[in-house]
């Protein structure tokens, strides 16, 4: 496998989207966590998603953290240690701060990103080349911000080929993101059978995927609108995430 293979789940993960009329899709103390199986049936390893309210420079905040790593045979050859962390405003999500702290099989970056919405430039210090940069930014999202922001769109209008785009801040870099929606169906899952939502997000190919459209993913298709399962095929096999278990969710789970 090639590095940054858990980047791909929180990556995959952070682009789902919600809304349905004006429930809440997400509280202070939501926890998700999922299962990664390479090649279908090798588990690879545990990602978990949480937020959480906290305060930061003196004001009310939302602080979601992102982990991942390795466990099992995966682990022996190629061990991972990956955390995302976002403080984010909790009316329009815009993102406050951001810090990114991975290893992967020795590949190690470790950054913070914090965005100045006076000077609209955003402040990066790498603590692994030891330097520091300063870019301009408009209207973009960390990579755990996209994650909040996303599930209060509303989708209850999508029709099969609609795209979702946004900006996205990444290694002192905008990448355009887009989202397209696939359409429903009824997935089969631990829980039992859950209406879900469809989208596959465009990525690059060629470095970790086999081609532009190789990544699918399923939303509940409730008022969480929560990642419930992720396919995705790599260069070398493929690598599913799967909802392992939840709490603190704002809304019911329902199942059928």
């Amino acid at each position: 496998m090639k590095k940054n293979i858990l980047i791909v789940l929180l990556f995959v993960i952070t682009f789902s989207i919600s809304g349905q009329e004006k429930k809440v899709p997400f509280k202070s103390g939501e926890w998700l966590r999922y299962k990664m199986s390479y090649s279908g049936f090798l588990r690879a390893g545990t990602a978990i998603l949480e937020v959480n309210e906290t305060e930061y420079q003196g004001k009310k905040v939302l602080y979601a953290k992102g982990t991942g790593w390795t466990s099992g045979m995966i682990k022996w050859f190629f061990e991972v240690d990956d955390v995302y962390e976002s403080y984010f405003d909790k009316d329009n999500i815009k993102p406050y701060l951001f810090k990114r702290k991975i290893d992967e099989g020795g590949y190690k970056k470790h950054r913070i990103t914090s965005f100045n919405y006076e000077s609209h430039k955003a402040y990066i210090q790498d603590f692994t080349n030891q330097k520091d940069t300063s870019v301009a930014f408009k209207n973009v999202q960390d990579m755990m911000s996209s994650f909040y922001y996303l599930r209060n769109i509303e989708t209850k209008s999508l029709k099969k080929g609609d795209e979702v785009a946004l900006d996205m801040f990444l290694d002192a870099q905008v990448y355009p993101f887009k989202l397209r929606f696939l359409g429903r169906e009824v997935l089969r899952t631990k829980f039992g059978k859950v209406n879900s939502l469809v989208f596959r997000p465009l990525v690059q190919s060629g470095r970790i995927f086999k081609e532009e459209e190789s990544v699918t993913i399923w939303i509940t298709d409730d008022a969480n609108k929560i990642p419930i399962k992720m396919q995705a095929s790599l260069s070398v096999g493929s690598l599913r995430a799967e909802l392992e278990d939840y709490k603190g969710l704002a809304n019911p789970f329902e199942k059928i």
